[in-house]
Order: C-alpha cells, then structure tokens, then sequence
C-alpha cells in the first residue's frame, strides 16, 4: 500500500512540478499561463502533449525541441524531478498527518521561487501573497509547539533581513526579506535562524567556486534565492537534528 502511494505522490509531485516551472518562467513577465498552451521559448513552436510528459520528454527527446533542436533548459526536467522526490520524501517522512499539506504547499511555492529567482533573480510578490495566506492557515491548524514560534520567527525573519539589506548597501534584495518573514511562519525562530546560515554558508562556497573557475567575476551577482530555498528545505526536514548536534557540541 505505501508504494501505490509513493507512487501518487511522485506522479503529483512531478505534473506540479512542471507546472511550477511555467508558473516561475511567465509569472515575473506578466505571461499568462492559465490560457496559453506551453512553446519552444527558441522556435515559438506549440509542443504537443507528448513532449509535456514531466521528465520523461526531456529524456526521450535528449534534451532538445524536436522543431529546431534547440537545447531544453536542464531546469525544466530538474524541478520536475525534485518536486517529485520532496513529495515522496514528505509523505514517508510526516505520513497522511496534516503537516503533510502544509509541507506540500511549503515545497509548492519554493520550487516556484526557485525558478524565478534563477532566472530573473526575482522574488516575485504575487508568489509570496498568494501562498502566505495558505501558511497561515496551516499554521493555525497544524500550529507549531509553542504557537507563537512562527510568529517570532516571521518577526526575526523579516527585521534580520532588513538589518542584512541596511548593512550590505542592498546586497540582498526586498524580496530576500520577504521569502525570510514567510519562512519565519513555517520554521520557526531557531529554524530560520538556521536556515540563514546554512544559505549564507551554501553561497559562499558557491560563490567562490565560480569566480576560482572563472563562470562569474567578484563583482558580478547572484541569485540568492536558490541557496535560501536549498537551505530553508534541509531545515525544514532536518533541522531539529542539526540544532541538536550543534547544542550537544557544548556538553
């Protein structure tokens, strides 16, 4: 029975996943995709419904549009895949408890934000409003233990990453400490803490490795949001652990 139901969530986690892609890709250019069907961004060309299949017309059509054999973005078929696994991996991991939907909805808007952010580094508000209402909801009924912790960590979050921007000169953007606020609601005040070192220590590394094989130069930007959303997922599934062994280091 528990492989008939990972089996739902994978096929679930990976239709929304390339529909989180298309929501990501036309949400901060104000593209409608409630109405228009899915193109070759290269060609324009309408694709068919089998070359929408989630990750498996990526791998038949080997990563290119069969109108004019232009690369597909790798982007495409890596949403679709992790949104896929984070489902499945939230069902074992929570069960049919309520705290699986909100995790669902946590995942939903992240992989959305993943996309916009690295490809426009752009948070966009409509995201974070349209999803913030969904938390709070879930948060009332599934609430965390203290309640108020989401409310402390939505206030920490926001007035951190408001510090951060003041500091920095605008190295972080407005959008940084929004995604921080809303983080705050489902993780915590010690989870979003952790979440802002793990993303911070995670762009660093990566920041470093590119300008040593010479992909960015120091000066050049990038997009913050993808470590943050990296960062905010392993805090969400194993971030008691992590504060646990960080505490046990002082006893």
């Amino acid at each position: 029975m528990q492989t008939y139901w990972v089996v739902i969530f994978f096929i679930f986690g990976s239709v929304l996943g390339s529909f989180f892609n298309v929501v990501g890709l036309r949400l901060p250019k104000n593209i409608s995709f409630s109405h228009d069907r899915s193109y070759c961004p290269t060609c324009q060309r309408q694709l068919r419904w089998y070359e929408l299949i989630p990750i498996f017309s990526f791998l038949f059509q080997k990563g290119k549009c069969r109108g004019c054999e232009s690369r597909i973005s790798f982007m495409y078929p890596f949403i679709e895949l992790s949104t896929a696994l984070l489902f499945v991996y939230s069902y074992l991991e929570i069960g049919f408890d309520l705290e699986l939907i909100t995790a669902l909805i946590f995942i939903s808007m992240l992989m959305i934000i993943f996309v916009a952010d690295k490809t426009y580094m752009l948070i966009p508000n409509k995201i974070l409003l349209f999803f913030l209402p969904l938390i709070l909801l879930m948060r009332v009924i599934s609430p965390l233990h203290p309640w108020y912790d989401a409310l402390i960590g939505a206030g920490i979050g926001v007035i951190l990453l408001s510090i951060i921007i003041i500091l920095s000169k605008g190295g972080m953007g407005g959008g940084d400490m929004k995604l921080f606020g809303v983080l705050g609601l489902v993780l915590g005040w010690k989870g979003v803490l952790l979440t802002l070192f793990i993303a911070s220590l995670l762009g660093s590394l990566m920041g470093i490795v590119l300008i040593i094989i010479h992909r960015v130069n120091r000066k050049q930007p990038i997009p913050f949001g993808p470590f943050i959303i990296i960062a905010a997922l392993i805090t969400y599934f194993f971030g008691n652990e992590l504060i646990v062994a960080y505490f046990s280091l002082f006893n």
